[in-house]
This record gives structure tokens, C-alpha cells and sequence, in this order.
């Protein structure tokens, strides 16, 4: 899983190497409705799920529909002391050539390891765009800047799931500043908060938002920290040894 920012606001490292949707996730069931529709596309050549939800003026799933994540292509913008933020599901022909020149600063690279060609960045967006759903890459726009990107993901259906005491509907997020102007100023800290929050928000079953940046950015665990969460163990995995980090429901304002 990659990480959360890498930059002296935020960073961490990918926790494994193949992302959500293929065969290194965990031997959960999906919902049988979920199913269904992935055959009902297949049958008809429709395009993946992510695809369809994607596509210009793509309308809100159906009552009934199942969504892994609960449409984070609507869950709108949101003021933030920084300014008006969204999340925007990554659209390839639109946003490649920026995030892989992002994934290729060495800051970047060191801790999300996507650096080389544009390829290098596609097969990773592809593995989620081309998936069940259960992760969604996304730009994050500030005052209508893209100035970072984000993965959004159910964390109970990660390979994370292995390295804890999983909850169903545990929701986490990477995340990384691209450009150097915007780092090192608490930008990171204030985005994390705005997120986490989206995510509770929009979310009504999800009880906790998780993250597990490297051990080794200290920057990266005191930003999740300043924006509310809390370290609730150090955890090995397969490529890095991680702080699992935590924000509650519960005590979301509190913290």
C-alpha cells in the first residue's frame, strides 16, 4: 500500500507493492448485489465499475447499488482554513503525465518507489481503476489546483487487514504533496484532518480512518497526529515497518 505524503508534512511507504482489486488482497466475499453487477457489465461489455463512475455526468449510483467506498466522486469540496478542497477521482488521460512527474521527485520516490517512466505510474493507477472498487486514486484540487494526490481505500478488504485487528469498514488513505512549495508549511496536517473527515462524513459506517506511514518519517506520523489521529502500534510490513495510525469516530472532535 503506498504511503501518506512524503514531504516534511507527511510521507510514508507503501506497505505492499501490489495495491487492492488483484489477487494480493485478502479472501473476503464480496456483496452478492456486487457480484451481480460485475456480471451483468461483463455480460453486456460494459466498462469496469471505476470506469463507469469516471465518466463525465456519471450519475449517483442507484439506491440498492453497491459502492465499496460510498461514491467519493460526490462527496463535493470543503472549506478548509488553506482554502475550498476536493478530491477528484484521477482520470488517466487527464492526469498522468502530472502525477508521474510527482512520483518522480526523489522526495517522492523514496518512499512511494514509482519512479522511472509513465508506465511505471499507469500500471499502478490502472490496478486500482481496474479493480472491484475497493480503492480509488484521486487528485486532491486546492483553490482549483491539483496539488496532491490520494488513495481512498477499505482497509478491511487490504492486505493491511492481515497486520491488525481489522474492523469491517475500516477506511485508509495515502497520501502525497506534490509540489515542493506546498510542503513543510502544516499543509499536510490541515488536508489530513479535511480528508478524515470527508471519509466520516460520507461514510456512515466506517468507525475509524487508517493510515500506516513509515516509521522512519517522523514528519509523516507527527502531521497524523496533529491532524487527530492516534498511534496505535507499530506494525511489520512486507517492505517497511509502519505506524498504524488511527482517527476515531468517537472521539474525532476531541482530538
Amino acid at each position: 500500500m503506498p504511503p501518506t505524503e512524503t514531504s516534511p508534512d507527511t510521507g510514508a511507504g507503501p506497505a505492499s507493492r501490489t495495491r487492492p482489486g488483484n489477487e494480493d488482497t485478502l479472501d473476503l466475499r464480496l456483496p452478492d448485489e456486487f457480484l451481480a453487477l460485475i456480471a451483468a457489465q461483463e455480460a453486456a461489455h460494459a466498462p469496469p465499475v471505476a470506469d463507469a463512475l469516471l465518466a463525465p455526468g456519471a450519475p449517483d449510483l442507484l439506491p440498492g447499488d453497491p459502492d465499496l467506498l460510498d461514491s467519493v466522486a460526490h462527496w463535493g469540496p470543503v472549506g478548509t482554513p488553506a482554502g475550498e478542497f476536493r478530491l477528484l477521482p484521477v482520470v488517466p488521460a487527464r492526469d498522468l503525465a502530472l502525477l508521474s512527474r510527482w512520483m518522480n521527485d526523489p522526495v517522492v520516490a523514496e518512499f512511494w518507489e514509482l519512479a522511472g517512466a509513465v508506465d511505471v505510474t499507469s500500471a499502478h493507477l490502472r490496478t486500482q481503476l481496474d479493480g472491484d472498487g475497493r480503492s480509488m486514486p484521486c487528485l486532491g484540487v486546492l483553490d482549483g489546483t491539483p496539488m496532491s494526490y490520494w488513495e481512498i481505500y477499505r482497509a478491511d478488504l487490504d492486505p493491511l487487514a492481515r497486520h491488525y485487528p481489522a474492523r469491517l469498514h475500516d477506511t485508509g488513505i495515502h497520501l502525497l504533496i506534490g509540489g515542493v512549495a506546498d510542503r513543510g508549511h502544516g499543509l499536510g496536517t490541515t488536508l489530513l484532518r479535511a480528508v478524515s473527515d470527508l471519509v466520516l462524513d460520507h461514510r456512515p459506517t466506517c468507525s475509524r480512518v487508517v493510515a500506516e506511514p513509515d516509521l522512519r518519517n517522523t514528519p509523516s506520523v507527527s502531521a497524523f497526529l496533529g491532524a487527530g489521529f492516534r498511534l496505535s502500534a507499530e506494525i511489520d510490513l512486507p517492505d517497511k515497518r509502519a505506524a498504524l495510525m488511527m482517527r476515531d469516530r468517537a472521539h474525532r472532535h476531541q482530538l
